[in-house]
């Protein structure tokens, strides 16, 4: 079955061709199809286009149909073009011609931009949820180590002085931002594009702010041609909001693998973490982290795909759209993944408690005994040329009492107002 069905059977191949994977990742929207079908209805029972007896069939069969995606019962055919048509499928077979008319006002256009917009509105919001529970995890494991000071790097070289809880935290608090970023895109995609059909309205007497309020739409997506130029859109912002949660993964994982190297020893993982070598006994490798680096590289190139995708196309519907659910759907499954591994492998962390004191990392303190010569009235510039050529000269040595308090410190205040801005989202 196909809504646009003519009377005429297409050729097998180009059918295949065309229909490709999206029976498959049309189940993810399959509900979302029934609510927006519930609206419709009820909008057109308000609007005197089928009776109040019609609108309650519709509405009995559609949460019926619902159940049957809640209990894993409903499946879309092999012979039916995708999740829109199954739906109506069921309701004529059920309904008659009652079943027929849900179609009655909107185009299979606005059918499949509602669906998106509520399942993408549902999918980022629950993001930010993980997210939300991911950085806890940072912040409380930032807390309990905030006092192990750690080496701190710039252009790969030792830096200055750093520690757990900076470091941590610094994850946490990116998280943050990548969550603000993802609730900007809701705001934006949570317009309502039902009632614009194929992109260019329709004659019917459309109540389009009913079904804004039974779904809970912020508001509506006004031109009709903007609704369809949305499409792809939608998906590029989606893409960019896990690319941008992507990257600060990519880090945080690049920082553990690099970290716990036997050359670094800032930190290592449980042995139950870790994977070995066939041949060298002594490995006990980070593969998690790196796998997570990875997938999280991937994920960083999806506005790449998108917008490859959705560029150099005229404003209107185009069946290249359909190729985003194959790259987009699992990009968002897979960063709830990433999200779960991080949030169970962070708080096992080793950290290890030596490091700044070893020989290695003496240049740590060179700003320290640059500000202790302020501090004793030289200026600062003075101060840091007498380091500097000390160093070059090798007549440095480290600072041997300073007061740590403040030296790579988070401290309360820092993890408290993190903790605070986290409650906004």
């Amino acid at each position: 079955m196909k809504l646009w069905d003519k009377g005429y059977d297409i050729n097998k191949k180009i059918e295949d061709f065309t229909v490709g994977r999206d029976r498959e990742f049309d189940m993810a929207i399959a509900k979302y199809d029934v609510q927006a079908s519930i609206a419709h209805a009820q909008m057109l029972c308000e609007m005197n286009m089928i009776s109040s007896k019609e609108n309650a069939s519709l509405h009995q069969e559609l949460n019926l149909i619902d159940h049957m995606i809640t209990d894993g019962t409903f499946v879309i055919e092999d012979s039916v073009e995708d999740v829109h048509s199954q739906i109506e499928k069921i309701l004529v077979a059920q309904l008659g011609d009652i079943g027929k008319k849900i179609h009655l006002g909107r185009s299979r256009n606005d059918q499949v931009l509602v669906a998106l917009r509520l399942f993408f509105r549902d999918q980022l919001n629950m993001l930010i949820e993980r997210t939300k529970s991911v950085v806890r995890v940072l912040l409380d494991t930032a807390d309990k180590h905030k006092d192990i000071l750690i080496p701190g790097y710039t252009h790969m070289q030792i830096g200055m002085v750093s520690s757990c809880g900076l470091w941590l935290s610094a994850f946490g608090e990116a998280l943050i931002d990548d969550a603000e970023y993802i609730k900007n895109t809701i705001s934006v995609i949570n317009r309502n594009p039902l009632g614009t059909g194929a992109g260019y309205g329709s004659s019917l007497p459309l109540d389009r702010e009913l079904t804004t309020m039974e779904l809970e739409f912020e508001g509506l997506c006004i031109n009709p041609i903007n609704a369809q130029i949305g499409r792809g859109k939608s998906e590029l912002l989606v893409a960019n909001s896990l690319s941008a949660m992507a990257l600060t993964l990519n880090k945080l994982a690049m920082d553990i693998c690099l970290f716990s190297n036997e050359n670094y020893r800032i930190l290592s993982l449980p042995k139950e973490y870790t994977t070995g070598s066939s041949i060298m006994p002594h490995k006990k490798n980070p593969d998690v982290f790196e796998l997570i680096r990875a997938k999280s590289n991937l994920i960083i190139t999806l506005p790449n795909q998108v917008a490859s995708i959705i560029s150099n196309l005229t404003s209107g519907y185009h069946r290249d759209f359909q190729v985003q659910k194959e790259i987009v759907f699992p990009a968002l499954e897979q960063m709830t993944v990433l999200l779960d591994l991080v949030e169970q492998c962070i708080p096992q962390l080793i950290f290890h408690n030596s490091q700044v004191g070893d020989d290695q990392y003496k240049y740590l303190w060179s700003v320290e005994l640059v500000n202790q010569y302020v501090l004793e009235g030289m200026s600062f510039r003075d101060a840091y040329k007498k380091v500097g050529m000390d160093i070059d000269n090798d007549n440095y040595d480290p600072p041997k009492e300073l007061n740590h308090t403040h030296i790579g410190s988070i401290g309360n205040l820092g993890l408290n107002l993190m903790r605070e801005r986290l409650k906004t989202l």
